[in-house]
């Protein structure tokens, strides 16, 4: 009875919340405030939206569901402008009233893919006009104008034109056909190759809608460690199957690649790309491939890279296997994106060097259809890395980002990280490779060097866990990689702005408090696992927690003792000329940064440079207090969230915080564990003490050595 009373109380109070899964995303078109709503519905009365193609009835289902949800009232559908506030949706060629409109020139500026919204007096009606040069442009015009209702933006006066900045704006997951996902932590894949194509799971439906709400037009759908059965005709019909579902939402599907396959599901003998036999079938694959999936993306390759075969194992270049599968799709207008993530083990050179020293021979000589995909860093997706050197030194080769919205190596799926920041981070930074202001995103927009092609893509955090991608806020990396996508120029805060209003309320209490926990939780992270320019010491296979004592993996650069080459005299990897040398892969501008010791931007110091221990920072510390600082205040920092957290309860559903709120107590247990097991080791070596202020760790080193994970997610 007591529950009973308490429910009602809290109803007629309007504080009570109704539990989410988070199965919704930034989707959930939850009614307005009560002060805008009376607004919104005097500006949207009714929906004028011609046309019966897939794309035009996804748009219109859209509007109506958003409408509805986010005014509370149903929308009147019209075949004429009768009333004020209709909205008017289309292309010139599917509504005779935007072709009336003569808009012409403004649409000549927004490609096929852009769109407009704006204010229009209509047959002496109020209107808002969405239209596009396509349908897509249409459905994303949609989207953009549900997000400005969702984030209770103005509706007076609109005037908005938008294209995006990046042609191929792509998710790459890394789900094998098991449904087991490498570097997963929200599940196992959505795609069940069991059931398909018999079974089209409302998921895939609702995953094509969350993409096309921000401008996502590509998926990679199986594992860049390939296998080749996917492309054997009992795996093309079930692809097909996704391929359809995800047509209307302007999604081209895109396969991995085994560079082996003729040998493994092809009968051959070789997969030599020069060999005449080997080149006729992959060219019959190709045709067999658009047999089912006329509009085939093309394909995603990696070869000779961690013991995945590739061309050079019959003594050819990474161009000579890309130009062969780039012929076998170009008559289908297909493409061939090659990742650039290749080092060896046979080979001595530091492993930041060698994916420059592999490409940069070969610039110039891919075919027009091949693009190179290339990480943000040197390395493999540190929490903080300087940009790769091959931005900028490729000019006659266009580059497709990569960066990995999973966090293998940013806490997984306990820890709460905002990653536009890292993204931002990087499209940001000067390559000065053309000059100043050459940044990375004009690399990649191709603008710098006037590429046809350009694109983004980020490595999958999607799983069917009910949330989709484990941790509430892991959510908010799927958005921005693809907010980004759109538009480069966004703003970090602007895009957690948008997701926070979105996925939980509008509420300025809300908004300003979490939107500073999650611009802060990168930089949160990076104190207290890898600060300073420390990288790649974490737990091996598994990457989980820390691990800078491992030295006995058959590879040497799988070890972190490799990485933080730890000694007597000080810590960090010497980048310098005196060291590898790989420094010099960038251009002069950008080395100076980093090169000289003394004025090195101390984020990156023990990335390029060996630093004794006593050495002095800006700080005034040494540094090895100044780790001891990082580590110490980076775990103090987690439990600032927490109580960042916990002050923002009445604002949130129960399920929804309670989930947040338990993580953020693993992720500092797990900062803590970070703290304490580096500082033990890196102390054998300083042999100095941890400052008497801070509190001091209360296992031992054996103790963190000792812990294994063999069950760990996503290895």
């Amino acid at each position: 009875m007591k529950k009973k009373f308490l429910f009602l109380l809290l109803l007629l109070s309007g504080t009570f919340l109704f539990a989410e899964d988070g199965y919704d995303l930034w989707l959930r078109y939850k009614p307005v405030n009560k002060i805008v709503l009376s607004k919104y519905k005097q500006a949207i009365q009714a929906l004028h939206i011609p046309g019966t193609s897939q794309t035009i009835t996804a748009a219109k289902e859209e509007l109506i569901t958003g409408l509805k949800g986010l005014l509370q009232t149903s929308i009147l559908l019209t075949t004429t402008i009768k009333n004020n506030g209709t909205i008017v949706a289309g292309t010139s060629s599917s509504s005779p009233v935007i072709k009336s409109l003569d808009l012409q020139s403004d649409l000549s500026k927004i490609g096929n893919e852009g769109f407009l919204i704006f204010s229009k007096t209509i047959n002496g009606k109020n209107c808002i006009v969405i239209t596009a040069n396509t349908d897509i442009g249409i459905l994303y015009g949609v989207f953009h104008f549900l997000r400005l209702l969702q984030t209770e933006q103005s509706l007076d006066n609109l005037n908005l034109s938008s294209s995006p900045k990046l042609q191929l704006r792509l998710l790459n997951h890394w789900d094998n056909l098991n449904r087991t996902v490498e570097r997963g932590y929200a599940g196992f894949s959505l795609w069940n190759w069991h059931t398909l194509p018999g079974l089209i799971d409302k998921r895939y439906i609702d995953y094509a809608r969350a993409n096309a709400s921000i401008g996502i037009n590509g998926t990679v759908l199986t594992n860049v460690n390939a296998n080749a059965t996917i492309l054997t005709a009992p795996y093309l019909t079930k692809v097909a199957a996704l391929a359809n579902t995800f047509r209307p939402y302007g999604i081209k599907v895109y396969l991995t690649a085994r560079f082996s396959a003729p040998i493994e599901i092809g009968g051959l003998k070789t997969a030599d790309p020069l060999d005449e036999g080997v080149r006729n079938w992959w060219k019959e694959k190709a045709r067999e491939i658009y047999s089912y999936i006329p509009d085939f993306g093309g394909f995603l390759v990696k070869a000779n890279s961690e013991g995945q075969p590739g061309p050079q194992d019959y003594k050819r270049t990474h161009a000579d296997g890309a130009n062969m599968l780039a012929d076998a799709v170009a008559p289908f207008n297909g493409i061939v994106i090659w990742r650039a993530f290749v080092y060896a083990a046979e080979n001595p050179v530091d492993r930041h060097k060698q994916a420059y020293d592999d490409f940069v021979p070969l610039d110039g000589k891919f075919r027009s259809n091949v693009m190179v995909q290339v990480k943000n860093g040197a390395i493999d997706f540190m929490p903080r890395e300087p940009f790769h050197p091959l931005f900028g030194a490729m000019p006659k080769t266009p580059l497709v980002m990569e960066f990995q919205v999973t966090q293998e190596y940013l806490g997984q799926a306990t820890n709460l990280v905002y990653l536009a920041p890292l993204f931002k981070e990087v499209l940001d930074s000067d390559t000065y490779s053309n000059g100043k202001g050459s940044t990375v995103a004009k690399v990649i927009d191709g603008s710098l060097n006037n590429h046809r092609l350009s694109g983004m893509a980020g490595v999958s955090n999607i799983g069917n866990d009910i949330n989709w991608c484990g941790h509430p806020f892991a959510q908010s990396n799927w958005y921005a990689l693809g907010r980004l996508n759109w538009d480069y120029n966004l703003s970090s805060e602007k895009i957690a702005d948008e997701w926070l209003r979105m996925t939980f309320t509008n509420n300025g209490s809300f908004i300003s408090s979490a939107k500073k926990m999650m611009l802060e939780s990168r930089d949160i992270m990076v104190q207290y696992s890898n600060p300073n320019g420390l990288h790649h010491i974490m737990g091996t296979g598994h990457h989980y927690g820390p691990a800078p004592w491992v030295s006995n993996l058959n590879r040497p650069e799988w070890n972190p003792v490799y990485y933080h080459k730890a000694d007597s005299i000080g810590l960090g990897f010497n980048r310098t000329s005196t060291g590898s040398n790989a420094i010099a892969q960038y251009f002069p501008e950008a080395r100076k940064l980093w090169e000289d010791i003394n004025s090195c931007d101390e984020k990156y110091l023990l990335w390029f440079h060996h630093v004794s221990w006593n050495f002095k920072m800006k700080s005034g510390r040494t540094l090895w207090n100044e780790l001891c600082f990082q580590y110490y205040t980076g775990t103090e920092r987690v439990k600032q969230m927490q109580q960042s957290w916990n002050v923002l309860k009445q604002f949130v559903d129960v399920d929804r915080f309670e989930h947040v709120k338990q993580l953020l107590g693993i992720q500092y247990n797990e900062a803590v564990w970070w703290r304490n097991a580096c500082l033990l080791y890196f102390q054998t070596f300083s042999k100095m003490p941890i400052p008497s202020h801070y509190e001091k760790p209360d296992k031992t080193l054996e103790y963190y050595k000792s812990l294994r994970f063999p069950f760990a997610p996503g290895n």
